[in-house]
């Protein structure tokens, strides 16, 4: 995570409404730490997919979370980081809450639906084989050709599909033992989400947020997790965007929200990558 990551993710924060983060390069312990960040001052992680191009780049959403807990915590630390936006100045990372960070993300990104993606390739492999047969000739020694290629990418298949199950398990632990709750979405993916989570609908579709009431992109959330209790909200610190401490006018200040699956449309933009 670079400085120019953080700048850039509070500036597109400062508009006040759900930021979509892309880098090329990007990792999951970055975008776990970008997350953390963004926790601090008002935000909230909310999913991550990958890009279906070349480069196979993550794109993390995270959104406003308007919840009194959240709006105490982004009061605060303003107040005690009022030079956050240079990208330094930021609160040090909390592990126990930087781990649950990683294991959610990691989950989304390789959960069932990676499986059912290992699937679909393992398809492709065996037309992809039984193509190569006829195109070698569709004789012996080229279905023996055939066979052999087959079976090498099966095994690669299926090492990577072992590896992949038990990471998710041991991601699925972690998150149960915090507390959160395993969610189907209409899908069949499964995630898992803090509790008191109210979260119909994929994040990245046409989804709950802009017809939702004011409580936060996961719903009423008690005040636990690696936060705890958190004092009153208290009038944001000089400089601090619109939005923290006291809202801004917007669809999370009792205003209707305007068209479109999260009212506001979400601020864009490339998360550049550090050197």
């Amino acid at each position: 995570m670079s400085k120019r990551q953080v700048q850039k993710m509070l500036q597109l924060m400062a508009r006040g409404g759900p930021v979509e983060l892309t880098s090329p390069m990007a990792s999951v312990k970055k975008l776990a730490r970008l997350a953390f960040v963004a926790q601090q001052f008002g935000y909230e992680y909310l999913d991550v997919r990958q890009s279906s191009g070349r480069n196979g780049a993550l794109i993390m959403m995270i959104a406003p979370d308007p919840s009194p807990q959240a709006r105490a915590r982004a009061a605060q630390n303003w107040a005690q980081y009022p030079n956050a936006h240079d990208g330094v100045s930021v609160p040090p990372l909390v592990p126990d809450a930087f781990e649950l960070l990683k294991a959610r993300i990691n989950f989304d990104l390789t959960g069932k639906n990676a499986e059912k993606r290992a699937g679909y390739a393992a398809v492709g492999v065996t037309f992809g084989a039984g193509l190569l047969g006829v195109r070698l000739g569709g004789d012996g020694a080229a279905w023996i050709a055939a066979l052999l290629t087959w079976v090498f990418f099966m095994a690669i298949l299926g090492v990577v599909f072992v590896v992949n199950r038990k990471r998710n398990v041991k991601f699925a632990a972690r998150l149960q033992a915090a507390g959160f709750m395993p969610f189907t979405e209409e899908t069949g993916r499964v995630r898992y989400l803090p509790p008191g989570t109210q979260l119909p609908g994929q994040p990245f579709a046409a989804g709950p947020y802009g017809n939702q009431p004011s409580t936060g992109p996961y719903g009423n959330q008690p005040p636990t997790g690696p936060y705890g209790n958190q004092p009153p909200a208290a009038a944001p610190a000089p400089g601090a965007p619109a939005g923290y401490g006291q809202q801004a006018p917007g669809p999370y200040a009792g205003q209707p929200a305007a068209p479109g699956p999260y009212g506001n449309p979400p601020a864009t933009g490339p998360c550049p990558t550090g050197p």
